[in-house]
């Protein structure tokens, strides 16, 4: 019997969906405070740290880049992010609420859905060439892409949740043990929602 492969590559990125609506969900819940609080770290071209807000906006609005900006796709007009860089996420003198980003993750994770829902294994190693003034060209595939901005999320969640913990605020869990047990249904790891 052979396997089928499927046409989507939806199935391989499943709990990416779960991961996205969990973050979605710690970051409702956060406060102005708690989003006024710095992430300390390095970002590319110095700078002072940025707060917890601006960091996360961030995050939602490299999928705007990557997806939209760089492979083409549509959607970027129906984000907070629908222009050049730099974004709302950049402007530190107008810090943004908890339903903000939380819309800016929702929003961009349907850019994200429809590419796993469209894009094929076979489409995988498509490439395209950026090309930035003052930096080297590079070669991107759709592969690539996928695996930084999973890698990315993921980076820029353990930062928030060092700036969150390190403070005394309860961090934002995307993976609870709850949703990985024994005869849990798998839409509760998988699923942007649970089914009605």
């Amino acid at each position: 019997m052979t396997e089928r492969v499927p046409t989507s590559l939806r199935p391989f990125y499943a709990d990416w969906a779960g991961y996205n609506r969990r973050t979605i969900e710690g970051l409702r819940t956060l406060s102005d405070d708690d989003l006024a609080l710095l992430v300390l770290s390095v970002r590319d071209g110095g700078g002072e740290p940025w707060p917890v807000w601006a960091v996360a906006g961030h995050t939602a609005a490299m999928r705007v880049f990557w997806l939209c900006d760089v492979f083409g796709e549509p959607g970027a007009e129906l984000t907070p992010f629908e222009g050049d860089t730099p974004g709302w996420e950049d402007d530190l003198a107008h810090p943004r609420t908890a339903a903000e980003i939380a819309g800016a993750f929702e929003s961009t994770w349907a850019i994200v859905a429809g590419c796993l829902d469209r894009w094929t294994p076979a489409m995988l190693g498509d490439e395209i060439r950026r090309d930035e003034a003052g930096r080297p060209s590079e070669v991107h595939t759709r592969q690539s892409i996928l695996l930084r901005l999973l890698s990315h999320e993921a980076y820029h969640l353990g930062e928030i949740n060092l700036a969150l913990g390190s403070n005394g605020r309860e961090p934002i869990n995307p993976w609870p043990g709850r949703e990985w047990k024994l005869g849990a249904p798998a839409w509760f790891r998988e699923g942007e929602h649970p089914p009605r």
